[in-house]
Parts: C-alpha cells; structure tokens; sequence
C-alpha cells in the first residue's frame, strides 16, 4: 500500500480542458471541480441533451461538443473541427461489461469504444495538446489480455468481463507508449493515467446486462464503492498533480477499491513494452490515426 499524494486543484484560469463522457458519473464531477477551478471544460458527449443538462449544473466556463468514440468517423469530425490549442485531454469515457455488441467500425465494443476510439482522438489531437494527457484506467485491467489473434472476439466465446480487462489493459499500455514516444521527441507534454478504485457510477449501477455476472458485479459494489466524488479524485490527482510521465494513479486503501489517491500498483502485464509497441501498431492500423510529427 503507498502513501496517498498531497495536492491541491490549482487556479485553472485560462486553461482549456477536454473531457470524454463528462455528462455524467466521474467525467462529471471532474468537469465540475476543474470548471471550479478557472478553467474552460469542453464536455465531449454522445448525448448532447444529457450533455448540456450536466453542463447547466457545474460552475464557470463549460462547452458541450458531440463525439461519439464507437464511430470512427465520429472521432475525425471532431478532431477536424477542433482547431483551439487543448492544456488537458481526459480520456474518461467508457462502457463496462455490456452483452456483445459491435461498433460502426466493426470492433467489440468495449476494444472500440474504451481504448481504439480514445487512441484515434488522442493522436488526433495531440498537436494541439499543451500539458498533459490522461487516460481513465481500472483495477480489471488485471483481468486482460491482450489477445492479437482475437482483440475484437470472433472467435473466443465473449465474456463481458474479460473483454473489459483487456480495454482497460490497453488503456495502460496506450498509455506507457505514448509516454516513450513522447519522451523520445522531448516534448513537454506528459501522459498520465488513473482508476478510481470501485466508484458507484452508471457504468457499474445501472448496466442493462442482466447476465449473473454483471449482477454479481453491481451487488458487490453497491456494498463497498466509494462515491462518484471520491471516485473522480485520482483522477483530479493525475490530472493537475506534480507527476512523472507515465504515472499511474488510484486510491491507497486495501486492494486500491477505495481510499485517498496515491501510486497504484499494476500488473506485469501492463508495463510489457514490446505488447505495448505492437498495440500501438495494431492499433495504427485499425484506426488510420498515427503518431504525429511535434
């Protein structure tokens, strides 16, 4: 167990922040507390109803645009039509453990959604990006594997639960390899990830799939998560906290479900720099996004 890190949310005047899925659950209450903070939050959201509503609710200066990262082209348009300089990506969206479904672009939609839509979007971005890039990560991604012969599950019989393990181990791996890149061109910016422990969000309360296992998984964490509020401070801490590149940040209590924000510890999995360089380039050509010249 580490020890938990001391920060504070700065005076965010003048900085622009983008978040993914930030009308509801932890994309929300970050987009509020950086929106109290000074800064001009761009809610990117599939929804733009439900976007705007939460919009209404939170602080300062906030805007919403449509991106939904399950449609490829969805993804370019945005990226295309987002010619302002960004201080901060958080790559927040997500889904968990729904039945087996496909995106536009054919790909599971947890692989498609949770990590190849955010690896468009980032690289895309990325010239713009002035400070810092963080990816929402999870302690399931101990339950992945990256499967080369199989990422989007046409052959294995599909399991909810080992198919977001490996999103969410992807979005590590992502992230460790573009902090090399990144490093390698001695840029300033740095990439950073987090997960926030057990959080009582929708992703886990109000899920659709009614198979035992998703089951099982909201009744245990209606028991022991911690509140979107909390949830989202690991988050904040990877997102404004004087960090190393590369850093990997979640709660400090037992098994990291709960508890104030310090190091997580992650699997030898994750820290596998030759998976992460092939998922990188798998990912490249699922994609078309490529690693920009900065």
């Amino acid at each position: 167990m580490t020890s938990p890190i001391d920060f504070g949310i700065p005076d965010l005047t003048g900085r622009t922040v983008l978040i993914t899925g930030a009308n509801s659950g932890l994309g929300r209450v970050t987009a509020r507390v950086l929106a109290g903070r000074g800064a001009h939050v761009i809610l990117a959201v599939r929804n733009r109803a439900k976007g705007e509503a939460a919009a209404r609710t939170m602080p300062g200066s906030t805007e919403v645009r449509d991106l939904d990262l399950a449609d490829l082209s969805s993804v370019r348009d945005f990226a295309a039509d987002f010619t302002d300089p960004v201080d901060l990506l958080i790559n927040n969206a997500g889904i968990m453990i729904p039945p087996l479904y496909r995106t536009v672009d054919g790909f599971e939609s947890q692989f498609g959604t949770n990590h190849l839509g955010h690896f468009a979007l980032t690289n895309l971005l990325l010239p713009q990006v002035r400070e810092r890039i963080v990816t929402v990560a999870s302690i399931a991604h101990r339950f992945g594997t990256i499967e080369f012969d199989d990422l989007q599950w046409t052959v294995r019989s599909y399991r909810p639960m080992a198919a977001y393990g490996q999103s969410k181990l992807a979005n590590l791996l992502f992230t460790s390899e573009l902090q090399r890149r990144l490093s390698e061109r001695s840029s300033s910016v740095i990439a950073t990830a987090a997960h926030p422990g057990m959080a009582a969000t929708n992703l886990f309360c109000s899920s659709d799939d009614n198979s035992s296992e998703a089951r099982v998984s909201r009744a245990f964490t209606r028991v022991v998560a911690q509140s979107e509020q909390n949830g989202a401070r690991p988050i904040l801490c990877a997102a404004v906290a004087d960090l190393p590149g590369g850093s990997y940040i979640g709660p400090t209590g037992p098994f990291e479900i709960r508890g104030k924000p310090g190091f997580a510890s992650r699997s030898s999995k994750s820290t596998d720099t030759e998976v992460a360089r092939r998922l990188w380039a798998v990912s490249e050509e699922l994609t078309g996004a490529t690693f920009p010249e900065l």
